[in-house]
């Protein structure tokens, strides 16, 4: 079993995914989207059908389906489901969780889990979706991270409270129903305006559970160091680094 980064309780980590219950328009169209690679990288030979678990409004099903998948999607939030109805709607898409799919036994080649395994109680998780993939099919969990070696970006993670440090060394929990563990990390740059970054930071899930004061400085922040100490333009694009992690595991 792989360990490591921090640790949330259930009750908490319940309250922050709650965060995302509404606002899918929002989401989709402020959040990045993913690499072609991390898919090219994730997805097996051979594979046909997937599920996107925790799909929210889609960003990583839409590289399923690029690839020539069947693919299914499942999440908690009805709001984010209509989302990717909309843009997607030749999938096939339930609500769920990652601990109770209601998905039947053994359809599925790939399982993947994009930028929420850390909302997920990962011992259960990793027992249904082994339970949902066929002999030998894959886990995948994928997350976008600032990528805050970048001085500048650094700090904007800090006035964002993104939370984003990459630790070469982490290794996300998997169940032991999972073996061979890998990962892949792919450098690359989401084009944004400077309000874009302003939108993007409303989407977290600190400033959804912030009160109007926090969220009112947070805002306050960010105009400051765009449009003064950074000296954008309003409105300006730009390229904000990312690293995106994906992490790979075959079903024991």
């Amino acid at each position: 079993m792989a360990r490591g980064g921090p640790k949330l309780d259930h009750g908490r980590r319940r309250e922050l995914a709650q965060s995302f219950q509404d606002g899918g328009e929002h989401y989709q169209r402020v959040r990045p989207g993913y690499p072609a690679d991390s898919a090219d990288w994730l997805i097996p030979v051979g594979a046909r059908d997937a599920v996107d678990v925790g799909a929210g409004t889609g960003k990583f099903t839409a590289l399923l389906l690029e690839r020539g998948l069947a693919v299914s999607a499942v999440d908690p939030s009805a709001d984010m489901l209509k989302q990717l109805a909309i843009h997607y709607p030749q999938v096939a898409a339930k609500q769920g969780t990652a601990e109770s799919t209601g998905m039947a036994s053994g359809s599925f080649d790939v399982v993947s889990v994009a930028q929420a395994w850390h909302w997920c109680d990962p011992l259960p998780a990793s027992t249904e979706l082994a339970r949902i993939l066929r002999p030998g099919g894959t886990l995948g969990l994928i997350w976008n991270q600032l990528d805050t070696s970048i001085p500048w970006v650094h700090r904007l993670s800090r006035i964002m409270h993104a939370g984003d440090v990459y630790k070469p060394e982490f290794r996300p929990v998997v169940g032991s129903e999972f073996q061979g563990l890998e990962s892949h990390v792919t450098r690359w740059e989401d084009r944004l305006s400077t309000a874009d970054i302003i939108e993007l930071a409303k989407s977290r899930s600190y400033f959804l559970r912030a009160g109007e004061a926090t969220r009112s400085k947070v805002l306050a922040n960010l105009d400051w160091y765009l449009h003064e100490h950074l000296d954008h333009t309003a409105g300006a694009g730009l390229g904000l680094p990312y690293l995106t992690l994906t992490w790979r595991a075959i079903k024991a």
